[in-house]
């Protein structure tokens, strides 16, 4: 799916969210890939491209820990997001994904706010930045910072179904859909309506602690996700059923799965 990637001339950082699999990351990846490229004289898989002088690409993509070292996943986040605010110029390129992710949501949505306030403000940074976040807070910078844009991976929604279309496209994003991703990774079915519910709690009481009984009784699937009954029975051709075949497939289904069940 190709994708413009175009800095007006009051633009220095891109907020992008949506949902997880929509395709941030690979959009990140894809600007930084081409501005190697361009840096070497090589071709660029674009119709045009205009691409200035750019010393260094700094990265913060991934997830990962050094044991060996002592560090945990956040602590090698933040010892590169420190690297890079202290060696960037106004002639890099960072590329930003997921900062702040490995703590708390509000430790994270500050770390992630201070940086990109410092890469707009410092004099001598101001770099090109693509900051990917499904931190939706960040969005309201674009009103306060006025090199920083929000822009958005789009999707189509139709009814319970949710199709990622793989495009930038102007705004920020107003939900995550990640409950809909764990739908599609195979999540089981009451986990899934489980956490659409607990969601509409805390939606509903702006993120506090809400009272959530765990114990509290939950409308359970009838059968099971994969049922052998349930297969039998899509099989069944009832229009070339007997009377007394049915009431013999009752019998073997009786005699079989009650007894399984006990």
């Amino acid at each position: 799916m190709p994708n413009d990637a175009f800095f007006e001339s009051d633009e220095r950082i891109r907020i992008i969210t949506g949902p997880n699999m929509s395709g941030k990351s690979t959009f990140l990846r894809q600007v930084a890939l081409i501005v190697l490229m361009a840096q070497i004289g090589s071709f660029v898989p674009a119709e045009s491209a205009r691409i200035g002088l750019v010393d260094r690409i700094f990265t913060r993509i991934g997830a990962q820990d050094e044991i060996y070292a002592g560090q945990s996943t956040f602590m090698v986040e933040m010892v590169e997001m420190a690297n890079i605010l202290h060696h960037a110029t106004n002639r890099s390129l960072l590329i930003l994904d997921e900062i702040g992710r490995g703590t708390s949501t509000y430790d994270g949505v500050s770390i992630a706010w201070a940086v990109i306030e410092y890469i707009h403000n410092h004099p001598s940074l101001r770099a090109k930045t693509l900051f990917a976040t499904h931190y939706h807070e960040l969005t309201q910078l674009a009103e306060l910072l006025p090199g920083v844009k929000n822009y958005n991976v789009a999707v189509s929604e139709a009814g319970n179904e949710v199709v990622f279309l793989h495009t930038i496209v102007p705004g920020g994003a107003d939900r995550s859909y990640g409950i809909h991703v764990g739908q599609l990774a195979g999540l089981p079915r009451p986990v899934v309506q489980r956490a659409s519910e607990i969601l509409q709690l805390l939606e509903a009481s702006a993120g506090k602690a809400a009272r959530i009984d765990p114990q509290a009784p939950q409308q359970m699937a009838l059968f099971p996700e994969t049922n052998p009954l349930l297969e039998e029975l899509d099989d069944l051709d009832m229009n070339t059923l007997s009377p007394i075949e049915a009431l013999n497939k009752l019998y073997e289904w009786q005699r079989t799965f009650l007894k399984k069940s006990d």
